[in-house]
């Protein structure tokens, strides 16, 4: 994922109408919704091409495009918009098999009411008002998922929403088939990090499966020493290389030897088809250094990971970053990892052992070697800086055993202001909604995980989006949360879970 042209990805735009108004309203109608589907596709704000289907008026017209819908591969996702009356009966059979999201436009093609001239052929033609509530009593009786947008095609805040729910399409859209490879198993005796990745892949799309170590070992001790060369080229442009790790430096062998462990994951990853990854430092058997600056940068190319054999983690880091391409900041696999209790200026210090993703750096990354302390292998080079200030999240996927949840906890991150010398890893501050105390107990009340995506470019509802296509059950942490709302949430959730 280090290029992808987004537009590539098609929502397809069905208007709903019907034979009673005749062929002269049809052929309107048709001409309008071009127009809003051409607005749409070329507005900044949505990532994906719109495209104009068609005008449909049957039973057997709907379902013939619903169908096509389904199997066409570039379809992410279907805008519907009843330009007329569209009789919801002729939509049952269509709704039932359409398997893509689905998001209704609330709108009509004119902006404002022609007062001096508005007759009834005008209030025939345009009857969205009473023929959008006639297709959205379907759906609801349906019981079916979808997101409503309402207001005119022509404003921008129309044009942010559907662009939100168009992410969260093709984050969804990319995990259908994606695969996730498990170097080694999970970290021994840890809970969260685990689950069933049986039922992951029914629910989800996305399959995990385990190599083993020796397998990577066997791609990484294929790699020449030119590749080395010219990657080792790169780190020197890309980052402010440590006075160690240079040729002339002690610790040059290091880099080298960096090098050729991403140069190796790279590869088996491209071999394999694969979307992300995890590995443990507890296994790791025939590698000389815990993949740091390899996972960084792999993740800053667009694949997931996440550590100690954190498949799920993995997978959310994929598809909030697919989500977020083209969006300015980044998206990267993190941890809670210690606390700042100053009176009035509490903090999360988030950060890894290793690997923290470049995308989220506020300035130019050092790439050093330092003692990891624990894994029992050579120092591991990797990238240190420190994330930018700003509004972010925190999400987290975990299993609870009869489904899943996704946790998402809105924050703003702040810039340190104490330096940090002797702490040889990328990091994040934040101060987590509504506060420390609140954000940190309903955290931890919701069972969410201490891994999890940190997000710097999406939002709340890009996530609310992903969770209603995806069926999968969403609890929020904001500024609107206190304790008592979100065990309401809880015993609801619990409720509807059963």
């Amino acid at each position: 994922m280090t290029s992808i042209n987004s537009k590539s990805l098609e929502l397809w735009f069905i208007t709903g109408s019907q034979h009673l108004y005749g062929p002269d309203v049809l052929l309107t109608v048709a001409e309008h919704s071009k127009r809003v589907a051409d607005a749409l596709s070329k507005s900044a704000q949505i990532p994906v091409s719109v495209t104009y289907k068609q005008v449909v008026t049957t039973p057997d017209e709907i379902s013939r495009i619903c169908a096509d819908a389904n199997h066409d591969k570039n379809c992410i996702g279907v805008i519907t918009w009843m330009h007329t009356f569209s009789p919801a009966k002729m939509w049952i059979n269509g709704l039932k098999i359409l398997q893509k999201p689905l998001l209704h436009l609330h709108t009509q093609f004119n902006r404002d009411i022609p007062w001096s001239s508005i007759d009834m052929d005008f209030m025939n033609l345009n009857q969205s008002a009473h023929g959008d509530r006639e297709f959205g009593h379907i759906m609801t009786k349906m019981r079916l998922k979808r997101k409503v947008v309402v207001g005119h095609w022509q404003d921008k805040a129309v044009h942010e929403r559907i662009g939100v729910w168009a992410r969260a399409a093709m984050g969804w859209y990319d995990m259908q088939g994606a695969k996730f490879v498990r170097f080694g198993d999970n970290m021994r005796q840890v809970a969260v990090t685990d689950g069933d990745k049986v039922d992951a892949e029914i629910k989800f799309g996305f399959s995990v499966n385990t190599h083993g170590i020796g397998d990577l070992v066997g791609v990484i001790k294929s790699v020449k020493d030119k590749e080395i060369d010219a990657l080792i080229a790169e780190y020197d442009k890309s980052y402010t290389l440590a006075a160690s790790l240079k040729k002339s430096g002690k610790n040059h062998a290091s880099l080298r030897t960096a090098a050729k462990i991403e140069l190796g994951m790279e590869k088996f990853l491209v071999d394999g088809g694969y979307k992300g990854f995890t590995d443990t430092f507890e296994d790791l058997h025939g590698m000389e250094q815990l993949p740091g600056i390899a996972s960084q940068r792999l993740m800053a190319k667009g694949y997931g990971f996440a550590a100690e054999g954190d498949w799920k983690t993995s997978a959310l880091v994929r598809a909030m970053k697919f989500m977020a391409t083209g969006l300015k900041g980044g998206n990267s696999f993190m941890e809670d990892y210690t606390y700042h209790f100053e009176p009035k200026n509490n903090l999360v210090l988030g950060s890894h052992m290793l690997e923290i993703c470049p995308s989220i750096a506020a300035s130019k990354p050092t790439c050093e070697i330092h003692p990891l302390g624990i894994g029992g292998k050579a120092d591991p080079v990797r990238l240190v800086f420190t994330a930018g200030a700003g509004a972010a999240l925190n999400a987290s996927l975990v299993d609870l055993g009869d489904r899943f949840r996704l946790l998402v906890n809105t924050v703003d991150a702040v810039a340190p202001k104490n330096k940090l010398p002797k702490l040889p890893v990328a990091r994040v501050l934040w101060k987590p909604h509504p506060d420390m105390q609140t954000g940190c107990a309903a955290w931890i009340l919701a069972g969410g995980a201490h891994h999890t995506v940190y997000s710097q470019n999406l939002t709340q509802e890009h996530l609310e989006d992903f969770s209603e296509i995806a069926g999968v059950e969403l609890i929020t942490i904001n500024k609107q949360t206190t304790i008592r709302s979100l065990k309401q949430d809880l015993a609801i959730a619990e409720l509807l879970g059963k």
